[in-house]
């Protein structure tokens, strides 16, 4: 039993990942800016403000606080916005574990499946490859850089390079279900994935298991987006239109977001099964069964 401090607790894998582990009898702590419920407290990124009592007794801090990637398009204040969310962040945290001496067993962080760069190619990434040199490599590394001084006070540090997380409760995958399916762009494009119980159960695993280090948090089933799409519009029995949405309606639309629509690579799960960790969620039939079964 464990006492964890979570960031980002009221977004989509942070509500579900508090009831996985409050179900597991550890003991969880949110950080949120408008603090509510009784295991909540405060804490202002802006004014370099944490409630320390967040911070009494703490085991662990699993990092989840970002601002949406695809929620806006990148103009210059909102990238900024996007990388301080996930950087400022954390180093506010890093600064007060630090003057605190809190000696803490863990600190994990979510980090994109991007960090290797929204691109198509026939790579399949391992966590050993270098990070990209886009926008999106520059995130996801500046993020796991300011997660990574954890380690100078000799605290672990995980990362879990995390795909696009379907879930019944918002999310992408909300977003895909539109009245007619198509692929985009090219269509051979890869998306990395994975289901958000199987995520959760991975944080814990971390936890429960003294897991270290940089993981690709992707299920084991390569899906293109033609193939994703094709799955998609059967599990929910929607019509499917062949023909791809063309990439520079995407552009016109979502401007240069839209790169993370219309390019993606395989990544390497074997890393995270390599732990003994057991997906449940395999492949994405298996997991659209779940999530759309009435």
């Amino acid at each position: 039993m464990a006492n964890i401090l979570i960031t980002g607790g009221t977004g989509l894998v942070g509500k579900r990942l508090t009831e996985f582990l409050l179900k597991k009898k550890h003991k969880v702590r949110i950080l949120s800016r408008t603090p509510s419920a009784e295991n909540e407290y405060k804490w202002d990124v802006v004014n370099n403000y944490i409630d320390e009592e967040a911070l009494l007794d703490l085991d662990y801090i699993i990092h989840l606080a970002g601002a949406g990637i695809a929620d806006k398009r990148w103009t210059s204040e909102r990238k900024k916005v996007i990388i301080d969310s996930r950087v400022a962040s954390a180093n506010l945290l890093y600064s007060k574990i630090k003057i605190l001496s809190i000696p803490l067993k863990g600190f994990i962080s979510a980090s994109g499946s991007n960090f290797y760069g929204a691109k198509t190619t026939d790579t399949i990434y391992k966590e050993t490859d270098i990070a990209g040199t886009d926008f999106l490599g520059d995130v996801c590394l500046q993020w796991e850089k300011a997660a990574q001084q954890f380690e100078t006070l000799k605290i672990p540090v995980t990362l879990l390079r995390t795909g696009i997380v379907l879930s019944k409760k918002g999310g992408a995958l909300q977003k895909m279900k539109t009245p007619i399916i198509s692929p985009l762009g090219s269509g051979k494009q890869y998306l990395s994935w994975i289901h958000l119980d199987d995520l959760c159960n991975l944080y814990i695993h971390v936890i429960e298991q003294n897991t270290t280090g940089i993981f690709n948090a992707v299920a084991p089933d390569f899906q293109t987006s033609t193939s994703f799409s094709k799955t998609l519009a059967k599990s929910i029995k929607r019509p499917y239109l062949p023909i791809a949405v063309p990439g520079f309606l995407l552009q016109l639309v979502f401007g240069e977001l839209a790169v993370i629509l219309l390019e993606g690579s395989r990544l390497s799960y074997k890393k995270v099964t390599a732990t003994n960790f057991q997906f449940k969620f395999k492949t994405v039939s298996e997991a659209f069964t779940h999530l759309f079964q009435k």
